[in-house]
């Protein structure tokens, strides 16, 4: 078995929270005998270890400890309780540039952080063509890095820190840097490094990425390790905890309609909140003769996720209460990308679904059952009812973008859409 590069070995992490600023001034100076300080263990005696070669994946919930750990064992923050054990030379992609000097050009901060982090200027000098192909920022490496764009600044540090040849590289979501085509860039270093049988801790929310690179998957949850394995066991478990760190007490499910018509499939009791976070930010808009009063999405599993494998079922559900009537209600969702782009989508119309006419205080369940074959990555989800008033096209309530939808995938193909191709040779 190879060697370990990196221990963990009972790893504490506690910062002192404060409610005011004069409270860490009175403390920090003994005037008062009561402390003014809440302990919040950012880790918890969190112990692994990372052997020669590996890729290794930190996955967790925001504020699960994931760049905590990152930053103790880079040395960037010192744990409260336990020891990490290094034996390599370490590249970290934790905050881009956080070494450079606004004032300086390019090339002089390729040596400035060459020589941070331990390299002479011979070994720099034999580098630099390759940070500077890497980066492809032209003339502009002779120029203050002040006056770069935020697009050539993340190159210049991206191409500084994964070429310096380190033996172990830490990576915190850093490869969604820059345009499409550099980060196609940086995904073919990260293969090479894995080709090179370099080792790698990779520290990502993209779960596709996860999937596809690591050999080994740390778990975290609010600063305790719960688990370690295969990734896909571990992303499996990782939307488990998602739902279960719900505050089931705080739950509240939605009543079941008075009326019986259009409830169809609906029972007393149903739990519509979702395990997941919705968009606090919903641009939500209509005329209201009829309001999506609740919705979710069910992994083929039936868990209330927005965490898709690729390839799998999954069912888009909300229920819609009626103000006013309504004749002939149009029933839709669309996927679109992050910047608003709509990928795709269907409504009860297009599916020739035989929907009726409504009136004030009934309700419908809808559902949309269907195989995931986007490509890996995250999109938006929206949902809306519509309909028409005579030739007039009308919105009665939208959710545009009402939450995420993160699809997991471990072979991707071009565009959006996998056609899920049969390749024969002969």
């Amino acid at each position: 078995m190879p060697e370990s590069v990196i221990r963990i070995e009972h790893l504490t992490k506690v910062y002192k929270l404060y409610d005011r600023n004069r409270d860490r001034l009175i403390e920090s100076l003994g005037l008062s005998r009561r402390k003014r300080s809440r302990d919040h263990y950012a880790l918890r005696d969190v112990s692994f270890e990372i052997r020669k070669g590996e890729t290794i994946g930190i996955i967790g919930t925001n504020g699960s400890g994931k760049s905590t750990i990152l930053k103790i064992i880079t040395g960037i923050v010192t744990p409260t309780e336990g020891k990490v054990v290094v034996d390599g030379r370490i590249s970290a992609l934790l905050e881009l540039g956080a070494g450079f000097n606004m004032e300086y050009t390019g090339i002089e901060n390729i040596y400035l952080n060459g020589t941070m982090i331990g390299f002479s200027k011979e070994e720099i000098d034999a580098k630099l063509q390759d940070i500077l192909d890497f980066a492809d920022i032209g003339d502009f490496v002779y120029q203050p890095v002040k006056t770069y764009s935020s697009g050539m600044f993340v190159r210049l540090a991206f191409a500084v820190a994964i070429n310096i040849d380190p033996e172990i590289l830490i990576v915190d979501e850093a490869l969604s840097v820059g345009d499409v085509f550099f980060q196609a860039k940086c995904y073919r270093k990260f293969e090479e490094f894995k080709k090179m049988g370099r080792t790698i801790l990779f520290v990502s929310h993209d779960l596709s990425s996860i999937s596809k690179y690591c050999d080994r998957v740390v778990l975290l949850n609010r600063g305790v390790k719960l688990a370690e394995g295969a990734p896909n066991k571990m992303i499996d478990l990782y939307k488990k905890v998602l739902v279960n760190q719900l505050d089931l007490d705080s739950l509240e499910a939605i009543p079941a309609p008075e009326s019986a018509e259009g409830a169809e499939g609906a029972q007393a009791g149903d739990v519509w909140e979702p395990a997941f976070t919705k968009n606090p930010n919903i641009n939500e808009y209509g005329d209201r003769k009829a309001e999506i009063i609740a919705f979710n999405v069910f992994d083929e599993e039936g868990r209330s996720s927005n965490t898709i494998d690729k390839g799998t079922a999954f069912t888009v559900k909300m229920r819609v209460l009626f103000h006013e009537q309504v004749n002939d209600p149009i029933f839709a969702f669309t996927v679109t990308d992050l910047k608003g782009t709509e990928i795709t989508g269907t409504n009860t119309l297009f599916e020739r679904s035989p929907v009726t006419s409504k009136g004030p205080g009934e309700y419908q369940d809808v559902s949309f059952t269907q195989r995931a074959d986007l490509q890996g990555g995250e999109y938006m989800l929206s949902l809306g009812c519509t309909g028409y008033d005579g030739t007039d096209f009308v919105v009665h309530h939208r959710l545009y973008q009402a939450c995420g939808l993160t699809v997991v995938s471990v072979k991707n193909t071009v565009g959006f859409y996998d056609m899920n191709s049969e390749v024969e040779l002969s």
